[in-house]
């Protein structure tokens, strides 16, 4: 059946939604040096905010799954862009940290419910080119970030008016979904894509009872605040982070899968036929797997949330010439994913994704030298361009470590163990460079992505066994 193209309005208002979902991610980075001293708190505090906003957008997305049929994708869009808006003013007007982790925690919520509602609606009226610009536009989002926050700092307006810009921007979103509530709700009622089947957004179930969301799921679900957000994607191009994930030759974070990597019949778990829970998780390789996700995951954040106080404290780089550096950072990450998704199709996932690997240890060391800040500069960059199609092929190669009949279940626990690692080791991090030295954060990088490669060998010499017969 053909589908009539989606509306220039929607389509620019769900780009617009996702520049919108990275924006807060890159402001932190560059703004809590300024934030930390303000409130008289130690840089590890930021594990603080950082496991604030994770817990909030964990908890919307798994509901979002319900509350979208009861309200209805724009009145979901508007509400949670609203809450958002008003997280965001507070962050702008905080007295202390304990309301800045409040707010993370409002911030959360409503970006995890903006995240899988926009892409549980786009999974059915968007097609895959608009769906990986979509993804696109997030990376987008996370470049401008630094740039908003140092734009406010070299002017002397402060940390505060950085969250105020981001705020109205938030604001004036809501009140365009609010406009268009009768166009989305159109839109979701009309024919299907030819590019992505029907699901059930309650349950996760496709109309054939083919499983396609990971166990313990009922909905789509992303990793944490600055670890990735997103949905379906069709194209390895733009991996995306999270929701469903319609061509088996690229994975996102987290949510359904429909592939020949995790379909299969349903259980009554929520698994294939005749596989138990146990089964899966006696595997080594699940556990090797979810060591990667969680360590890539929390090299990743902290490299974007720690890089302006390594560059401004540790190698005398000015407040702005860092800031525009953790940006950089931020996109080498979109760029690699770009580039590296369609090179993966040509070159296949195994030797791209070796590749990545030892690219993101070049680039630790190249950050652990303790010589001048470009050769920082350059180290952050080889960082994220390496590290761009990282998880999508780790995602990707789940079955082939352990087996199609246990993958679904296994994404579910990697996406689980990607939001710890991005919670906890960044925090532990900001902890040990407050103690000691913020030049730390080179050798620690380093000693992370040493790990990662060791773990994915790990995961990757672990074969399946067979699925018991009962």
């Amino acid at each position: 059946m053909s589908v009539a193209p989606p509306r220039t309005s929607l389509l620019l208002l769900a780009y617009l939604a996702f520049v919108s979902l990275g924006l807060p991610d890159g402001l932190l980075g560059v703004g809590w040096p300024s934030i930390s001293t303000e409130f008289g708190v130690p840089t590890g505090a930021v594990g603080l905010v950082l496991t604030a906003g994770t817990i909030g957008y964990l908890t919307s997305s798994v509901l979002a799954g319900f509350t979208l049929a009861r309200l209805g994708v724009g009145r979901l869009l508007a509400g949670s862009t609203l809450l958002a808006s008003l997280a965001l003013t507070g962050y702008a007007s905080a007295p202390a940290l304990t309301v800045l982790i409040g707010c993370a925690l409002v911030l959360g919520l409503g970006s995890g419910a903006i995240d899988s509602g926009l892409n549980a609606y786009a999974a059915g009226a968007f097609g895959p080119r608009h769906m990986n610009w979509m993804h696109a536009f997030f990376g987008l989002g996370v470049a401008i970030g630094p740039l908003v926050m140092t734009a406010m700092l070299s002017t002397g307006a402060g940390w505060r008016w950085g969250y105020a810009v981001t705020a109205a921007a938030q604001l004036a979103l809501a009140t365009a979904f609010a406009l268009t509530v009768g166009a989305w709700r159109d839109r979701a009622a009309g024919p299907p894509s030819p590019h992505a089947a029907p699901v059930d957004r309650t349950v996760g179930a496709r109309p054939d009872d083919t499983v396609v969301a990971p166990a313990g799921h009922p909905g789509p679900v992303d990793g944490p605040a600055v670890a990735g957000r997103g949905g379906p994607v069709d194209d390895p191009a733009v991996a995306g982070r999270g929701g469903s994930v319609d061509d088996p030759a690229v994975a996102g974070r987290g949510g359904p899968v429909d592939g020949p990597a995790v379909a299969g019949p349903g259980g009554s778990d929520g698994g294939p036929v005749g596989v138990r829970i146990a089964d899966t998780l006696r595997l080594p390789a699940v556990w090797f797997g979810a060591l990667a996700f969680a360590v890539y995951v929390a090299i990743e954040v902290s490299a974007g949330l720690y890089a302006f106080l390594l560059l401004t404290e540790g190698r005398g780089v000015s407040a702005e010439a860092a800031g525009v550096a953790v940006s950089g950072y931020w996109g080498s990450l979109f760029v690699g994913r770009v580039v590296q998704g369609l090179v993966a199709e040509r070159l296949g996932t195994a030797r791209v994704l070796r590749g990545s690997l030892l690219g993101m240890a070049v680039g630790a060391v190249l950050i652990a030298l303790p010589g001048p800040g470009w050769v920082t500069v350059a180290g952050l960059v080889v960082l994220g361009f390496a590290a761009a199609p990282v998880f999508p092929l780790l995602t990707l190669s789940t079955a082939e470590r352990v087996g199609r009949q246990h993958a679904d279940r296994v994404i579910g626990v990697q996406i689980g163990a990607a939001g710890i690692g991005a919670a906890l080791i960044p925090a532990g991090l900001g902890v040990l460079l407050g103690d000691t030295s913020v030049r730390l954060l080179g050798p620690a990088l380093t000693v992370l992505a040493v790990a990662l490669l060791v773990a994915h060998a790990a995961a990757a010499r672990q074969t399946a066994a067979p699925p018991p017969t009962h």
